[in-house]
């Protein structure tokens, strides 16, 4: 019987229309890409009835505001500098936060050290820091770096810290039944098992580090899309301050899907499908 079912399943599998095999393929992005163009039609109507003026600008205007500041090749200077902000202040995060998520999951001493004064900063609002950056680095990009690093590590470190501790010791004990290695069950029990901790840990990181670039470019900039965000919002331009909270918001969302291929391709294992 459980053969006869396998051959009628494959079966039907083959008569399926080439349409239904590129849904079943693609079914995650069509979904993904319906709710964002029922999410665009409500706005549009939202913002066309005129009710909230000072909080929702029509979508069509919102693409027309973008392509008049791209073309002026404003938008691509501030684009550029928020980029440049983001990705130096979260790779230096990133970096040194699993390091330091490492460190503290291998030692109970250095755990001792280092968990005080990360549940400790942690726990501060660093986004009332900002100031104090720009004091210390001035106005131009290494205070925004250093906003979005602080604000991007401590969710690296937990995770990862988290995701070592977390392993299953039966894992290590069989690692060790076959004489593996410190090294060899570091780096082939602990880190792949840790590895969705990370990842979620980056991907905390991520949507830190874009809020830690608008609130370093809000306190002090010249440019930036926070700067385009704070200018606009001051001047009741609503349709380029949405241009600059659309693009930050499409940072994280490809940032974050970088993030899941990569977790895929690493950690093909976690995956798993629900029927």
């Amino acid at each position: 019987m459980a053969n006869l079912a396998l051959e009628l399943e494959v079966d039907l599998e083959r008569h399926e229309s080439p349409g239904l095999v590129w849904y079943r393929a693609h079914a995650s992005t069509v979904r993904g890409l319906l709710s964002l163009v029922v999410v665009g039609l409500v706005w549009e109507i939202a913002g066309r009835t005129g009710r909230w003026p000072l909080i929702l600008a029509p979508i069509s205007d919102i693409w027309i505001k973008f392509l008049q500041l791209a073309g002026t090749g404003e938008l691509q200077r501030h684009i550029l500098v928020s980029l440049n902000e983001f990705f130096v202040g979260f790779a230096l995060a990133a970096v040194l936060g699993i390091l330091l998520g490492i460190i503290i999951a291998s030692s109970d001493a250095a755990k001792d050290f280092i968990d005080p004064w990360v549940s400790a900063v942690y726990a501060t609002p660093t986004v009332a820091l900002a100031p104090l950056f720009i004091f210390m680095f001035g106005i131009d990009a290494p205070s925004k770096m250093a906003v979005v690093f602080l604000l991007a590590i401590f969710p690296i470190v937990i995770n990862t810290a988290t995701g070592m501790r977390s392993t299953d010791q039966v894992y290590i004990e069989a690692a060790r039944s076959f004489s593996a290695s410190r090294a060899q069950i570091f780096t082939k029990v602990l880190i792949p098992s840790a590895l969705p901790f990370i990842v979620a840990g980056l991907r905390l990181g991520i949507g830190r580090g874009l809020v830690g670039v608008v609130v370093g470019e809000f306190i002090g900039a010249r440019a930036g899309l926070g700067y385009l965000i704070f200018r606009s919002s001051q001047a009741f331009q609503i349709d380029a301050m949405w241009v600059g909270v659309f693009l930050l918001a499409g940072t994280g969302v490809l940032a974050v899907i970088v993030l899941q291929k990569v977790e895929r391709r690493m950690a093909p294992w976690r995956q798993f499908e629900l029927k």
